[in-house]
């Protein structure tokens, strides 16, 4: 039975990464006042998330090396800082370099969350629960999305920016204390863990994983499904419905929060359908690619303003991409033994962020290129420089789906070749054929 004391440290956990959802999306919403208070053209303001998604990527893998040495405790605790300290040096920045510096701090937090909260699942509870918690804290993260949107927001436009990060400093503050005082690493008379790996060592299995077909699989997966939704609720989705379709803050936020709930529905179907058929996952990760494409094309190419009810179907499809994304990380799972397998994830990890970083600065480029040649008609954030720079995402979607289709092939040879075999797959295949069975036989 799980004990009280368990529930508890998965819940500051879980409190945590909702802290930490909501100051890396904070920026989204702040796109129009940004380019005021700084003074900054359309690139300069998506290099701040650039950065900040460069600085997460990067330190996804080192980070997984650190929680293991010190423990999710310190890491939690140390990335709610550097957070608190990031939106605080933005709450009084007044210039790009200072900003940036804002947005550097905050990355470098957000990194050191997720992958320590993960962590703390397996350890406290029983192996049948740690699937399902895994989702659930995904899901619940995905809330502080709805932070940024609503009452940061509100609090941005009623007092400013100042106060408005001064609110999300105080958020990142009550997560330290909270995780220093209750959270704890292990419980009582569980094993310490073993001791860090040398710097030989740890280069073997990363070679090992990235070595692995499965985890490249993984990565593009990662890559192909996740990027566009981040684009979307980080940096160029307010911009765009506000300035190039026309909509009011209320009606934004209300998209925003139809994103979250479609995004905590769809997760639970989503994990069913890969443990019911684990043999189609890239199949569904290349059908939800394709379905981001139609939604941004929809939107894109019909004349004039969208109407509601279409941007709402984009923000759905946008929204499914982010449980989607999680199938990258079934890959390394499957594909990994245990002793790799936080290396392998901090791969997959990587591939979403790496092309959302690429595509919000090109967006931004190709606004700040259309506006300096007088396309925009002096209009830097208009629906016509949107439909262009928007564009630039298909490239990605299909650069990812290639990658996929071309990975999936070496990974069926593998899993063909005789000897080769995947033993946590094979469980789940046989333990799908059982239950099918078992149902035949209820009469």
């Amino acid at each position: 039975m799980t004990s009280p004391r368990a529930w508890l440290i998965w819940i500051i956990g879980v409190f945590a990464y909702l802290v930490a959802v909501s100051q890396r999306t904070s920026f989204g919403v702040v796109g129009l006042e940004a380019t005021e208070r700084f003074h900054a053209s359309a690139a300069e303001i998506s290099f701040f998330t650039v950065l900040q998604l460069l600085v997460y990527a990067a330190l996804q893998i080192p980070v997984g090396i650190l929680v293991d040495r010190f423990g999710s405790r310190v890491m939690i605790a140390g990335g709610a800082l550097l957070m608190g300290l990031g939106q605080l040096q933005l709450a009084f920045a007044e210039n790009i370099p200072g900003g940036v510096l804002g947005r550097v701090l905050v990355g470098a937090g957000d990194a050191m969350t997720f992958i320590a909260v993960i962590r703390l699942i397996p350890i406290w509870f029983a192996p049948a629960r740690v699937p399902l918690l895994t989702q659930l804290t995904g899901m619940s993260g995905q809330l502080g999305q709805l932070i940024s949107v609503v009452p940061f927001a509100m609090i941005l436009h009623l007092a400013g920016w100042t106060p408005a990060f001064l609110a999300l400093a105080a958020m990142s503050a009550l997560a330290v204390v909270l995780v220093l005082v209750l959270l704890q690493d292990r419980p009582p008379g569980h094993p310490a863990p073993e001791p860090a790996q040398g710097l030989r060592a740890t280069g073997v299995t990363l070679s090992q994983a990235w070595r692995q077909p499965g985890t490249r699989l993984g990565l593009w997966s990662h890559f192909t499904v996740q990027f566009s939704g981040t684009v979307f609720a980080m940096t160029w989705g307010y911009p765009f419905l506000i300035s190039a379709q026309g909509l009011d803050a209320a009606a934004v936020s209300a998209l925003m929060t139809l994103y979250v709930a479609t995004a905590i529905a769809a997760g639970p179907l989503m994990g069913s359908f890969v443990a019911r058929h684990p043999l189609r996952r890239s199949t569904m990760v290349l059908l939800i690619s394709a379905a981001t494409a139609a939604a941004w094309a929809a939107v894109l190419l019909i004349p004039g303003r969208s109407p509601l009810w279409l941007l709402a179907g984009l923000v759905v499809v946008l929204a499914i991409g982010g449980p989607g994304s999680m199938i990258g990380f079934d890959f390394a799972r499957t594909f990994n033994p245990a002793h790799r397998m936080g290396t392998a994830t901090g791969i997959v990890n990587v591939g979403g962020f790496i092309a959302a970083l690429i595509a919000i600065y090109l967006i931004g480029l190709v606004l700040d290129v259309l506006y300096a040649t007088g396309f925009s008609q002096g209009e830097l954030y208009g629906l016509d420089p949107f439909r262009i720079a928007l564009s630039v995402q298909f490239l990605l979607l299909a650069g990812g789906a290639g990658g996929i289709i071309v990975i999936r092939r070496k990974v069926r040879k593998q899993m063909a070749v005789q000897g080769v075999v995947v033993p946590p797959l094979l469980a789940s295949l046989a333990e799908q054929r059982r239950l099918s069975a078992e149902r035949r036989r209820t009469p």
